[in-house]
């Protein structure tokens, strides 16, 4: 049984970090990783792309809950620490028109290559296809042991295992099950930035087409998050950047709180006022225009067969009015396999906000998604994986 200064359960964006920035501190690291390669989930994130982070670091775009948290670590490490590291390691980056930012390779896999590299450089002790069946707290640290029956023994211990997002690629939520025996209480994770279940004749007539448009999701007869960008329509309901954008909220609300008056309005003309539309169309009736061409120009044909009941014969403004405000119900949420993150895990006030270290075993630490903090899609979470990994590491 070999003896470590530190475990790191997890080998994704935040276990890596946590090795890196422990093992520069002298000293010894194991990295217990169930997946045979670390960094599978970090290959997929920003398609394939790796959105590190975001020129706009502020706490707002994280889940109310942890705003607080997140800014005593993001200001630890924050943005400029993130980018020098990148640097130091020689990852060139650059960022988009919206502030994203990206390894100028466009390629994941480029930020997966640097990190290997400097594990290697440092020598830190990597163990593949290890999955953690329990951790024992010890007289003068843990012992943690795997599925197989193989025990290692720690001074400290990071958990860093994720979420349940992607289980295919490791995050099954196992790492709340080893944070639960040492008495942490779990909040129920449910899918976030995730595509959307509907019922409705439109989702099936326009099965496939995109559209630029605005929604705003509406809990309880309540308007909560308005965002812009792509609508895509599918055979289950709808999905597109827009739709991710309002997501969480409704996740929480239908698979959490069990809320189901839960709708999505949908402006499929944003570029245009109600009044505009109104009357463009009055123009178009004086020219002619028969109802079924009436969308010519501004959607798709199809956009005309999706809504015929509600265009077929009415008037100008109720035309309008329909597309600036086409509401669907929403059914639920797709599942784990499709949800970009988790929300949920475990609560940041049973941690320490300066070293995230628990309150309730000293000597366990916890950084990335296992925690209940979830960012907005555009770098966010990646960005607290970086630095709640590097503040666990650091303190580890």
């Amino acid at each position: 049984m070999a003896h470590y200064d530190v475990i790191v359960i997890g080998g994704g964006a935040a276990g890596i970090m946590s090795a890196i920035i422990a093992t520069r501190q002298g000293l010894s690291v194991l990295v217990c990783e169930k997946m045979p390669k670390i960094g599978k989930k970090l290959l997929i994130t920003g398609a394939g792309r790796c959105n590190l982070l975001n020129e706009i670091l502020d706490v707002s775009f994280y889940n109310p809950g942890s705003q607080r948290f997140a800014g005593s670590v993001l200001g630890q490490f924050g943005k400029d620490a993130i980018l020098g590291f990148f640097r130091e390691l020689g990852l060139a980056t650059y960022t988009d028109e919206t502030g994203r930012i990206f390894p100028v390779t466009n390629q994941a896999a480029s930020v997966l290559k640097v990190f290997e590299m400097e594990l290697e450089r440092l020598k830190v002790t990597i163990d593949l296809g290890c999955e953690i069946k329990n951790i024992r707290a010890v007289k003068n640290g843990f012992e943690v042991c795997a599925r197989t029956g193989e025990k290692e023994m720690g001074r400290k211990v990071i958990l860093c295992a994720g979420g349940k997002s992607y289980p295919a690629l490791g995050s099954d939520g196992n790492g709340y099950a080893l944070a639960a025996a040492f008495g942490h209480k779990i909040i129920e994770p449910v899918p976030s930035t995730v595509p959307l279940l509907v019922k409705d004749p439109c989702c099936h007539f326009l099965q496939g087409q995109k559209v630029r448009a605005k929604v705003t999701s509406c809990i309880d007869g309540k308007d909560v998050r308005t965002a812009a960008g792509e609508l895509l329509f599918t055979q289950y309901g709808l999905s597109g950047t827009a739709i991710l954008d309002v997501s969480d909220e409704i996740s929480i609300a239908m698979n959490r709180d069990s809320i189901k008056n839960v709708i999505v309005r949908t402006d499929l003309v944003p570029f245009m006022s109600e009044a505009e539309l109104a009357e463009e169309f009055s123009r178009r009736f004086e020219k002619g225009v028969t109802h079924e061409n009436l969308l010519e120009g501004l959607l798709t044909h199809k956009f005309f067969t999706a809504l015929r009941g509600g265009i077929q014969n009415a008037d100008a403004s109720t035309i309008a009015r329909l597309l600036k405000r086409k509401e669907f119900k929403i059914l639920g949420t797709r599942g784990w396999n499709e949800a970009e993150f988790t929300a949920g895990g475990i609560p940041v006030d049973e941690v320490d906000p300066l070293t995230l270290e628990s309150k309730l075993q000293k000597g366990l630490f916890f950084a990335g998604e296992v925690l209940d903090v979830q960012g907005r899609r555009g770098g966010y979470n990646l960005t607290w994986a970086w630095a709640s990994g590097a503040v666990a590491g650091k303190a580890g």
